[in-house]
């Protein structure tokens, strides 16, 4: 049911691109520098997200470094981006201590052009993923003792030297990257502030 309800986010996200490439973020979020910027440096998607989380930085990044394809999932809809299996509600401790070089699947094929990669991290503050044609970025700021802002950045280009593919990446992130992305902050924003006893382990779509 969460995928039906979210039908129209799909359908229309083209429509409002604008708005949704820089959902939550301010206008100095969108355009500060981020982990990676310089690996895709022209980016036909570039889209900046944010969100503020009543939770310390280390208690959101446990739920951003396990995320993965039959890992913790994506704390999205799971139905779509992890074969039904649904995503981890608590902190997975084999998947805690990554080194660069780690795999982070987006789907059952592992390989350069389907997964990223730990390109670098610093525990707690930044990480970076990154393939040969797309970083995925996230920086957490702290704002408070207990409070952090969270800021994601995707940026990609389509290859269309494999058309097939390029095609396949630009309708799958013009389409469908909003309505996902959005979901997951939504999902490591409750999740770390359940851990923290302030919310209820319920997103909406």
């Amino acid at each position: 049911m969460d995928v039906l309800g979210a039908l129209p986010l799909f359908a229309t996200a083209p429509l409002y691109r604008y708005w949704h490439m820089r959902w939550g973020a301010t206008d100095e979020e969108v355009v500060s520098l981020m982990p990676g910027d310089d690996l895709v440096p022209v980016a036909p998607f570039n889209a900046t997200r944010a969100i503020s989380i009543e939770a310390p930085p280390d208690k959101v990044w446990p739920w951003i470094i396990q995320m993965g394809y039959r890992r913790a999932g994506f704390y999205t809809y799971d139905l779509l981006d992890n074969a039904g299996l649904p995503s981890a509600t608590s902190i997975l401790g084999e998947f805690q201590t990554p080194i660069v070089g780690d795999w982070m699947p987006m789907a059952g094929v592992v390989n350069e052009t389907t997964a990223f990669k730990f390109k670098a991290f610093e525990t707690n503050r930044w990480l970076l993923w990154h393939k040969p044609d797309s970083t995925w970025a996230w920086r957490l700021t702290p704002l408070t003792p207990n409070r952090t802002r969270l800021v994601t950045r995707l940026k990609a280009r389509y290859a269309w030297e494999h058309p097939g593919m390029a095609i396949f990446t630009l309708v799958l992130l013009e389409f469908g990257d909003f309505p996902m992305m959005r979901r997951v902050l939504k999902g490591i924003k409750v999740r770390s502030e359940t851990c923290c006893g302030l919310a209820s382990l319920a997103v909406d779509v």
